[in-house]
């Protein structure tokens, strides 16, 4: 039960997650740190939906609902991707809905996948590039242990102004 927390679950993406995942892909102040700059119909959701049974192998790509144990509400999302089996790495993403920040579902949830992916992936590696005004994510990537590892200059153009991205990184020990 690798994906199982004691207050939080990780799990597949379900049809039933349609409307959450319509909200969460459509509120513009994620779009920063999604690249987005459109919004999602509930159509081509739908169809993201359908194949998201995808193995991570062939997607390269991994997201997870976060799902509050108790109450079975839907949190947030983590997402693998840039999944690269041959040098063992991949990117994390972590998005938790605004009700439920501040509470410590983002640390459960990038704990259990930490564990997942180190034990049942079998990487090396994982990275997470975090924009330097994003206090809330580089507090809870450094809290496990990612090491800030370089900065892109000028790399995200957001509001009409550039800010630095920083690549942070989290090796097996």
């Amino acid at each position: 039960m690798t994906l199982n927390g004691e207050k939080i679950d990780l799990r597949a993406l379900e049809p039933e997650d349609l409307d959450f995942l319509y909200t969460i892909e459509n509120n513009e102040s994620f779009w920063e740190i999604s690249h987005t700059q459109t919004p999602f119909s509930k159509y081509i959701l739908k169809q993201y939906l359908e194949n998201a049974h995808l193995d991570i192998y062939e997607a390269k790509q991994l997201r997870l609902l976060i799902e509050e144990k108790s109450t079975k509400k839907q949190i947030g999302m983590i997402d693998l991707f840039d999944f690269n089996p041959q040098h063992k790495r991949a990117g994390v993403g972590i998005l938790i809905h605004p009700k439920f920040q501040e509470k410590g579902f983002a640390s459960k949830a990038l704990s259990i996948l930490i564990n997942y992916c180190f034990t049942h992936l079998n990487l090396h590696q994982l990275f997470a590039n975090i924009t330097l005004d994003n206090a809330k994510s580089i507090s809870l990537f450094t809290k496990h242990n990612f090491k800030k590892v370089g900065v892109k200059k000028d790399w995200i153009l957001s509001e009409g102004k550039f800010k630095d991205e920083v690549l942070y990184q989290l090796i097996k020990d």
